[in-house]
């Protein structure tokens, strides 16, 4: 009888498998989930590009173009007088300008607005902090453009004073404000004659005095045709926390000379100080910058006040990108100015006229200017 040898034992996988094979796995089982989340993820994909294009309500503010107001715009002199002697001038005296995107111009996307927020150079606002509500495009710029017409006689007024020529200057009401103090009292085109018995023909004038008479009725006379009319009014308090009569009120200059300022797309009334710089050089011989590189903003009163403008984060880049090397900022900016200066601009504070036409006149004349008034976090 023949004995038969056991069964052999299974082989060991390891010694029998060549080295270099692998084994393939198994396909993964294809079912619905697979297909619902590609058609989720090219959804969700759809609607960040779509909420991307959407407008949102945000203002964009940008560096804008600078003007030399000694210079030209297109083929005439951006200042111009008749009337009186004028003098060519070597420096420069730049304004300097904003874009503005979003609001009445049309909405900007979240997407432009992400732009602006990473970049240095931009700035971005609600909408409702620089247009007001339901303001259209034509009458922001309608606005836009008066205000540019006020700021340059304006400008004319502050250089005159500042250079001591003589002109006419009254304060005329232009209108009335809702539940004015003044109503059925004072009318539309009056002019200021007195406050309290002291000449009033300065906005300056009459608010000091209603300040210090701290709602206390004051007597005002204004001419009316001709006609010399007597009123006694009790201020009331507006938005600012000021006693005020309730009364718009706007100037009616008489100049010696004209001056004209000639700047294409340009609105508002930032360039004041710019202009009535400019038209100082002009009206008068030598050069008030020595041949330098000067930019700055801010609005100005007919009284040579250096008032607070908006986006002078952006026109310091403007100015510097355009050679100045100096930059005149009203000293009420100076909160926006701290932590945005461009390297190689020296940007000096100024509340008036005169102290921007001392800072220019230091610089021309090669004198230090690192004592010259700045911003800083003190």
């Amino acid at each position: 009888m023949t004995t038969l040898p056991p069964p052999a034992e299974p082989a060991d996988p390891a010694s029998t498998f060549d080295a270099g094979w692998q084994p393939v796995p198994p396909e993964p089982p294809r079912d619905k989930r697979y297909r619902i989340m590609m058609v989720s993820g090219l959804l969700a994909l759809g609607l960040g590009i779509g909420a991307a294009a959407l407008p949102v309500p945000y203002v964009i503010e940008s560096p804008g173009p600078v003007f030399n107001t000694l210079g030209t715009s297109g083929d005439h002199p951006v200042i111009s007088v008749r009337g009186h002697e004028s003098y060519p001038a070597k420096g420069r005296l730049d304004l300097t300008t904003v874009y503005i995107s979003g609001g009445p111009k049309g909405p900007v996307t979240i997407f432009d607005a992400f732009r602006a927020w990473v970049d240095s150079t931009q700035a971005v606002y609600p909408e409702e902090l620089v247009f007001p509500k339901g303001v259209t495009e034509e009458q922001s710029a309608q606005e836009s453009t008066v205000a540019m017409a006020t700021s340059q006689e304006n400008a004319v007024a502050a250089a005159l004073r500042e250079l001591k020529i003589p002109f006419g200057q009254k304060l005329q009401i232009a209108g009335l404000s809702d539940s004015s103090a003044s109503a059925g009292k004072l009318q539309e085109g009056d002019v200021f004659t007195s406050i309290n018995g002291k000449p009033a023909s300065t906005l300056s004038t009459i608010q000091a005095e209603l300040a210090a008479g701290a709602g206390a009725p004051a007597v005002v006379v204004v001419d009316r045709n001709g006609t010399p009319i007597t009123e006694t009014i009790t201020p009331g308090k507006g938005t600012s926390g000021r006693y005020v009569l309730g009364v718009l009120l706007g100037y009616d200059f008489t100049f010696p000379f004209d001056v004209s300022i000639s700047l294409d797309n340009v609105g508002g009334p930032s360039a004041g100080m710019m202009f009535a710089l400019g038209i100082m050089d002009t009206v008068t011989p030598g050069d008030l910058t020595g041949g330098k590189h000067i930019a700055g903003t801010g609005t100005i009163s007919p009284e040579g006040e250096v008032g607070p403008i908006g986006g002078i984060a952006q026109k310091m880049h403007s100015a510097r990108e355009g050679g100045a090397t100096m930059f005149l900022a009203p000293a009420e900016n100076c909160d926006d100015v701290v932590g945005h200066v461009p390297e190689g601009l020296q940007v000096v504070k100024v509340a008036t006229l005169s102290e921007a036409t001392a800072a220019v006149e230091r610089l021309a004349a090669g004198q230090d200017t690192a004592r010259l008034p700045a911003c800083s976090n003190n």
